[in-house]
């Protein structure tokens, strides 16, 4: 039987109403979402993890069914770890195993670097330490057009409007979402386009503001400084976080580990859903087994063998970097 769903709300630090949903009991899972993201990248990782783990999913300020604040200076990367910290004092959870995919990864890390206390383990995926403009792509061309844009919507915020809501939520934007990004053999169109409209139906000025405070904030000062558990998922194929960032961030957390998703892009928790799900699986099991814990973690059942959580699999060998991480 499935795990029972259960959704609340609660009010953050400025008054804003942040949504949040969860399932299961055991060891408690928070999963933080990409800019413009609405919980579609954790379809598979819920779906497999809800029986024997508390897993919990939110969504941001501005974001699914959480209100925007009044005050959009308060769309900074450090506000969301504020977000996150009242998420865990409102689901009384003394700590968290914290996975982030794509600017989910600066929220975490933040959020490490803030409250260390309550992380039990860190679990990056595809996602960027610092200044995320400044690397896709391999260049910082998104970051010199940023300005662009801005400019653009504040000129022609009804035109602008008009053409976002027309052409993002249709199968020409997925496509244009192939050509520059996604792995087409190995993502699914359904599992993809909750993402577009989303994406569609979010405020554009919140969603710039809150890309330039993204690319505003680094989390490289204190990546030395982590000291628990922590696993990177990195798609070998991402252009948006290439891999050689990801593998700079492995490099400066200590005893971190690493495992690399042949041909996944930035949609990687969709494109290979049963790789990470089995190589977060062994992570957690390493961190029960050392005793890792907390209020709401309760116990875990027992998994049966070669569960998959969707028809196509990704065929490929796996590239594991679980070695201690190198000082830079």
């Amino acid at each position: 039987m499935p795990a029972k769903l259960n959704e609340g709300f609660f009010h953050s630090f400025d008054g804003t109403r942040i949504y949040y949903n969860w399932a299961g009991k055991g060891l408690p899972l928070v999963c933080c979402d990409g800019i413009a993201c609405d919980q579609y990248a954790w379809k598979y990782v819920f779906q497999w993890f809800a029986s024997d783990y508390r897993i919990v999913r939110w969504n941001y300020r501005g974001h699914g069914k959480s209100d925007a604040p009044a005050d959009f200076t308060h769309l900074q990367i450090a506000d969301l770890a504020d977000d996150l910290h009242r998420l865990l004092d409102e689901l009384k959870l003394d700590r968290a195993v914290l996975l982030g995919h794509s600017m989910g990864t600066q929220v975490i890390l933040e959020f490490a670097h803030r409250h260390p206390e309550r992380v039990a383990g860190l679990v990056p995926i595809c996602g960027c330490y610092e200044h995320p403009l400044r690397s896709s792509y391999n260049s910082d061309i998104l970051e010199r057009f940023l300005p662009v844009l801005n400019r653009a919507y504040e000129n022609h915020q009804q035109l602008f409007w008009q053409m976002w809501k027309r052409f993002v939520p249709t199968k020409w934007a997925f496509w244009v979402s192939v050509l520059f990004e996604i792995n087409h053999a190995l993502v699914k169109y359904d599992d993809f386009m909750p993402y577009l409209e989303h994406v569609a139906e979010m405020d554009i000025g919140l969603f710039l503001t809150m890309l330039r405070y993204a690319n505003d904030h680094s989390a490289k000062p204190y990546l030395k400084d982590i000291r628990v558990p922590t696993l990177i998922f990195a798609g070998d194929k991402d252009k948006l976080t290439p891999i050689v960032v990801q593998k700079r961030m492995h490099n400066q957390i200590p005893g971190s580990e690493m495992q690399v998703l042949p041909l996944g892009t930035h949609t990687a928790p969709i494109e290979h859903p049963d790789l990470i799900c089995l190589r977060l699986e062994k992570f957690l099991h390493d961190l029960e087994r050392r005793g890792v814990g907390g209020r709401g973690s309760g116990t875990r059942g027992k998994r049966g063998k070669g569960r998959g959580v969707r028809d196509k699999g990704s065929g490929e060998s796996t590239n594991d970097e679980s070695r201690p991480a190198k000082s830079e």
